[in-house]
Protein backbone atom coordinates (compact mmCIF):
# COMPACT_ATOMS: atom_id res chain seq x y z
CA UNK A 1 0.00 0.00 0.00
CA UNK A 2 3.03 2.30 0.96
CA UNK A 3 6.37 1.93 -0.65
CA UNK A 4 9.00 5.03 0.60
CA UNK A 5 12.12 4.40 -1.01
CA UNK A 6 15.53 5.88 -0.21
CA UNK A 7 13.97 9.66 1.27
CA UNK A 8 16.51 12.17 2.66
CA UNK A 9 14.88 14.95 4.29
CA UNK A 10 16.69 17.83 5.23
CA UNK A 11 15.88 20.65 8.03
CA UNK A 12 18.29 23.77 6.05
CA UNK A 13 21.73 22.13 6.34
CA UNK A 14 20.64 19.58 8.52
CA UNK A 15 20.29 15.84 7.00
CA UNK A 16 17.54 15.01 8.94
CA UNK A 17 16.52 11.41 7.54
CA UNK A 18 19.23 9.75 5.61
CA UNK A 19 18.36 7.18 2.94
CA UNK A 20 15.25 5.53 4.90
CA UNK A 21 13.23 3.01 2.85
CA UNK A 22 10.23 1.06 3.76
CA UNK A 23 6.93 -0.06 3.36
CA UNK A 24 3.64 -0.81 4.77
CA UNK A 25 0.92 -3.65 3.30
CA UNK A 26 -2.52 -3.69 3.29
CA UNK A 27 -4.09 -4.64 6.77
CA UNK A 28 -0.95 -4.56 8.36
CA UNK A 29 0.15 -2.62 11.10
CA UNK A 30 3.52 -0.99 10.69
CA UNK A 31 5.74 0.89 13.40
CA UNK A 32 8.77 2.75 13.60
CA UNK A 33 10.59 2.84 16.91
CA UNK A 34 12.97 4.92 17.90
CA UNK A 35 14.40 7.90 20.32
CA UNK A 36 12.94 11.15 20.58
CA UNK A 37 14.27 13.55 17.82
CA UNK A 38 15.72 10.05 15.63
CA UNK A 39 12.75 11.47 12.75
CA UNK A 40 9.97 9.40 12.76
CA UNK A 41 7.03 12.47 12.35
CA UNK A 42 9.81 14.04 10.41
CA UNK A 43 9.16 11.03 8.15
CA UNK A 44 5.28 11.02 8.81
CA UNK A 45 5.31 14.71 7.41
CA UNK A 46 6.89 13.74 4.38
CA UNK A 47 4.61 10.90 3.26
CA UNK A 48 1.82 13.17 4.37
CA UNK A 49 3.32 15.64 1.73
CA UNK A 50 3.93 18.11 4.73
CA UNK A 51 8.26 18.29 4.15
CA UNK A 52 9.62 16.76 0.71
CA UNK A 53 12.69 14.46 0.14
CA UNK A 54 15.56 15.65 -1.93
CA UNK A 55 15.76 12.08 -3.05
CA UNK A 56 13.74 8.84 -3.75
CA UNK A 57 10.13 8.25 -3.28
CA UNK A 58 6.89 7.99 -1.75
CA UNK A 59 4.12 5.88 -3.22
CA UNK A 60 1.24 5.30 -1.91
CA UNK A 61 -1.43 2.85 -4.00
CA UNK A 62 1.06 2.51 -6.65
CA UNK A 63 1.29 6.32 -7.22
CA UNK A 64 4.05 8.34 -6.91
CA UNK A 65 3.24 11.21 -4.06
CA UNK A 66 6.08 13.80 -5.28
CA UNK A 67 3.73 16.51 -6.41
CA UNK A 68 0.78 15.57 -4.82
CA UNK A 69 -0.87 18.73 -2.61
CA UNK A 70 -1.09 17.55 1.04
CA UNK A 71 -4.93 18.17 0.97
CA UNK A 72 -5.18 15.93 -2.14
CA UNK A 73 -3.15 12.91 -0.39
CA UNK A 74 -6.10 13.27 2.12
CA UNK A 75 -8.46 12.59 -0.70
CA UNK A 76 -6.39 9.22 -2.09
CA UNK A 77 -7.22 7.90 1.47
CA UNK A 78 -4.08 8.45 4.04
CA UNK A 79 -4.91 10.39 7.46
CA UNK A 80 -2.38 11.37 9.34
CA UNK A 81 -3.28 12.07 12.84
CA UNK A 82 -0.25 14.33 14.31
CA UNK A 83 1.81 14.65 17.35
CA UNK A 84 -0.18 16.50 20.43
CA UNK A 85 -3.13 15.95 18.96
CA UNK A 86 -3.91 19.43 17.13
CA UNK A 87 -7.47 19.86 17.50
CA UNK A 88 -9.48 22.20 17.15
CA UNK A 89 -9.80 23.25 20.60
CA UNK A 90 -12.46 26.20 20.39
CA UNK A 91 -15.03 23.99 18.00
CA UNK A 92 -16.97 21.18 19.45
CA UNK A 93 -16.77 17.57 19.63
CA UNK A 94 -18.86 16.84 17.01
CA UNK A 95 -17.88 20.36 14.68
CA UNK A 96 -14.41 18.81 14.80
CA UNK A 97 -15.30 15.44 13.75
CA UNK A 98 -16.85 17.03 10.96
CA UNK A 99 -13.75 18.93 9.89
CA UNK A 100 -12.04 14.92 9.47
CA UNK A 101 -14.76 14.90 6.57
CA UNK A 102 -14.26 17.89 4.43
CA UNK A 103 -12.62 15.61 1.94
CA UNK A 104 -16.18 13.40 1.79
CA UNK A 105 -19.46 14.29 -0.05
CA UNK A 106 -21.36 15.84 2.27
CA UNK A 107 -23.91 12.74 2.40
CA UNK A 108 -21.19 10.60 3.90
CA UNK A 109 -20.59 12.50 6.43
CA UNK A 110 -23.58 11.05 8.95
CA UNK A 111 -23.01 7.79 8.45
CA UNK A 112 -18.88 8.52 9.40
CA UNK A 113 -20.37 10.13 12.66
CA UNK A 114 -21.91 6.91 13.35
CA UNK A 115 -19.28 4.95 13.18
CA UNK A 116 -16.78 7.03 15.03
CA UNK A 117 -19.43 6.92 17.91
CA UNK A 118 -19.79 3.32 17.66
CA UNK A 119 -15.84 3.64 18.26
CA UNK A 120 -15.55 5.63 20.37
CA UNK A 121 -18.78 6.25 22.45
CA UNK A 122 -17.27 8.73 25.02
CA UNK A 123 -17.35 11.31 22.33
CA UNK A 124 -21.05 10.54 21.09
CA UNK A 125 -21.89 11.26 25.20
CA UNK A 126 -19.79 14.88 24.47
CA UNK A 127 -20.76 15.76 20.84
CA UNK A 128 -21.49 19.30 22.20
CA UNK A 129 -18.74 19.87 24.17
CA UNK A 130 -16.23 22.26 23.39
CA UNK A 131 -13.28 20.32 22.59
CA UNK A 132 -10.55 22.33 24.73
CA UNK A 133 -12.55 20.75 27.85
CA UNK A 134 -11.25 17.62 26.79
CA UNK A 135 -9.55 15.38 29.07
CA UNK A 136 -6.41 14.26 27.32
CA UNK A 137 -7.66 10.90 26.75
CA UNK A 138 -10.86 12.31 25.24
CA UNK A 139 -8.85 14.86 23.18
CA UNK A 140 -6.75 11.56 21.71
CA UNK A 141 -9.42 9.57 20.88
CA UNK A 142 -10.71 12.90 19.38
CA UNK A 143 -8.21 13.25 16.75
CA UNK A 144 -8.20 9.31 15.86
CA UNK A 145 -11.48 9.86 15.22
CA UNK A 146 -11.28 13.14 13.09
CA UNK A 147 -8.27 10.96 11.10
CA UNK A 148 -11.17 8.27 10.76
CA UNK A 149 -13.48 10.39 9.54
CA UNK A 150 -12.00 10.67 5.97
CA UNK A 151 -12.29 7.03 5.89
CA UNK A 152 -8.96 6.27 5.46
CA UNK A 153 -7.31 3.47 3.39
CA UNK A 154 -4.02 3.94 6.07
CA UNK A 155 -4.42 5.76 9.19
CA UNK A 156 -0.72 7.36 10.46
CA UNK A 157 -0.70 7.85 13.78
CA UNK A 158 1.99 9.92 15.34
CA UNK A 159 2.46 8.89 19.09
CA UNK A 160 -1.01 8.69 20.12
CA UNK A 161 0.10 7.88 24.11
CA UNK A 162 2.33 11.10 24.44
CA UNK A 163 1.44 12.69 27.57
CA UNK A 164 -1.20 10.12 28.97
CA UNK A 165 -1.71 8.22 31.80
CA UNK A 166 -1.03 4.43 31.94
CA UNK A 167 -4.39 3.29 32.31
CA UNK A 168 -5.03 6.10 28.77
CA UNK A 169 -2.03 4.40 27.09
CA UNK A 170 -3.74 0.99 27.78
CA UNK A 171 -7.56 2.48 26.25
CA UNK A 172 -5.68 3.97 23.19
CA UNK A 173 -3.55 0.66 22.56
CA UNK A 174 -6.68 -0.94 22.55
CA UNK A 175 -8.09 1.02 20.19
CA UNK A 176 -5.55 0.48 17.50
CA UNK A 177 -6.02 -3.08 18.05
CA UNK A 178 -9.74 -3.12 17.43
CA UNK A 179 -8.86 -0.85 14.22
CA UNK A 180 -6.29 -3.08 13.06
CA UNK A 181 -8.76 -6.31 13.51
CA UNK A 182 -11.47 -3.91 11.58
CA UNK A 183 -8.91 -4.42 8.67
CA UNK A 184 -7.71 -0.71 8.55
CA UNK A 185 -4.11 -0.22 7.66
CA UNK A 186 -1.87 1.72 10.54
CA UNK A 187 1.67 3.28 10.33
CA UNK A 188 2.27 4.36 14.12
CA UNK A 189 4.93 6.41 15.38
CA UNK A 190 5.33 6.16 18.92
CA UNK A 191 7.73 6.66 21.71
CA UNK A 192 6.66 3.41 23.78
CA UNK A 193 8.77 0.92 22.24
CA UNK A 194 6.89 -2.30 23.96
CA UNK A 195 3.37 -1.24 23.50
CA UNK A 196 4.17 -0.48 20.06
CA UNK A 197 5.87 -3.53 18.92
CA UNK A 198 3.01 -5.30 20.68
CA UNK A 199 0.74 -4.18 18.28
CA UNK A 200 2.61 -4.42 15.40
CA UNK A 201 2.94 -6.63 12.81
CA UNK A 202 6.31 -5.14 11.65
CA UNK A 203 8.37 -2.79 12.88
CA UNK A 204 11.31 -0.33 11.79
CA UNK A 205 14.47 1.21 14.65
CA UNK A 206 15.19 4.00 13.65
CA UNK A 207 18.25 6.18 14.97
CA UNK A 208 19.67 9.72 13.84
CA UNK A 209 17.45 9.50 10.89
CA UNK A 210 18.45 5.84 9.59
CA UNK A 211 16.86 2.51 9.74
CA UNK A 212 18.85 0.22 11.74
CA UNK A 213 16.37 -2.38 12.50
CA UNK A 214 13.73 -3.74 11.26
CA UNK A 215 11.80 -7.55 11.66
CA UNK A 216 8.33 -8.45 12.97
CA UNK A 217 7.03 -7.10 16.81
CA UNK A 218 7.98 -10.33 18.14
CA UNK A 219 11.46 -10.06 17.07
CA UNK A 220 12.05 -7.14 17.86
CA UNK A 221 10.59 -7.37 21.26
CA UNK A 222 13.51 -10.21 21.56
CA UNK A 223 15.87 -8.64 20.18
CA UNK A 224 18.74 -7.54 22.87
CA UNK A 225 19.96 -4.51 21.11
CA UNK A 226 16.34 -3.11 20.97
CA UNK A 227 15.46 -4.27 24.35
CA UNK A 228 18.69 -2.48 25.97
CA UNK A 229 17.83 0.70 23.39
CA UNK A 230 14.42 0.90 23.98
CA UNK A 231 12.71 -1.76 26.49
CA UNK A 232 14.68 -1.25 29.84
CA UNK A 233 15.79 -4.67 29.62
Amino acid sequence: MLNVNDINVYYGAIHAIKGVSFQVNVGEVVTLIGANGAGKSTILNTVCGLLHSRTGSVEFLGQNLASVPAHKIVERGLAHVPEGRRIFQQMTVEENLEMGAYTRARGDIPDGLERVYQQFPRLKERRRQVAGTLSGGEQQMLAMGRGLMSSPKLLMLDEPSMGLAPILVDQIFDIIRQLHQAGTTILLVEQNARMALSVADRGYVLETGKIVATGTGEELLRDEAVKKAYLGG
